[in-house]
């Protein structure tokens, strides 16, 4: 059977329209945030205030072994308050007193001790490794890295980074007649001392010598 030209042009908006129909819908992208705050307990309930602000969300966590177990396990310890970062989604929430709730996707840090919301370097922080046996701990940011070790002087140091598959990190330097490396991996790590959780594991070789502890990405930085 031959068809004229016209009615072959008459079929064109027919398929075209038959093309947006047959489309299959794109997912909503769910909008997720990083903050940082204070965490409290009032009767059984985790309430989080944003650093500098007199907002209150109801701490929303269903995972067995996520934030609400580390907290609680802090809050136990006696402490009154404790130091939250993390990515997560806001929603609405009718309970009354409360400015709605949060859900964590991903915790960077809690913690009972230390400056919290005053840490003013923070938001230039792009890591921050730390550990024990001895006290050693690394800061970096994009002019560099500092070493501070137990009973020496703080070093500022040149350094090279290396991504690696699964979020992992290598940050090397040689100066100073010395060689750094500091390895980070995406591994729930709990510091020795103060019992405070941190979202990376990190490893330190300096001169031969392996020291290990815990990390977190600072403000300047998101995974």
């Amino acid at each position: 059977m031959r068809f004229s030209r016209p009615f072959c042009f008459a079929l064109l908006p027919l398929l075209a329209s038959c093309q947006v129909f047959t489309d299959k819908p794109t997912a909503p992208v769910i909008e997720q945030t990083r903050m940082q705050g204070e965490l409290s307990l009032n009767a059984g309930q985790l309430l989080f205030r944003p650093c500098q602000e007199q907002r209150q969300f109801l701490l929303k966590d269903d995972s067995a072994d996520g934030l609400s177990s580390d907290a609680n396990s802090l809050f136990s310890d006696g402490h009154n308050s404790l130091y939250v970062d993390m990515r997560g989604q806001l929603q609405a929430n009718a309970q009354a007193g409360i400015d709605g709730q949060f859900v964590p996707s991903q915790v960077y840090r809690v913690q009972a001790e230390g400056q919290g919301c005053k840490d003013i370097n923070f938001a230039r922080t792009l890591l921050r490794a730390s550990g024990h046996a001895p006290d050693w701990s690394i800061a970096v940011s994009n002019q560099g890295l500092i070493l501070n070790r137990v009973g020496k002087e703080p070093q500022a140091l040149p350094y090279l980074e290396e991504q690696l598959p699964e979020g992992r990190l290598n940050l090397s330097s040689e100066a100073n007649g010395q060689r750094l490396e500091l390895w980070v991996a995406k591994q729930r790590c709990v510091d020795s001392m103060n019992g405070a959780v941190q979202h990376m594991s990190a490893e330190l070789r300096l001169d031969g010598e392996v020291l290990r502890g815990c990390a977190y990405l600072g403000g300047a930085r998101n995974d």
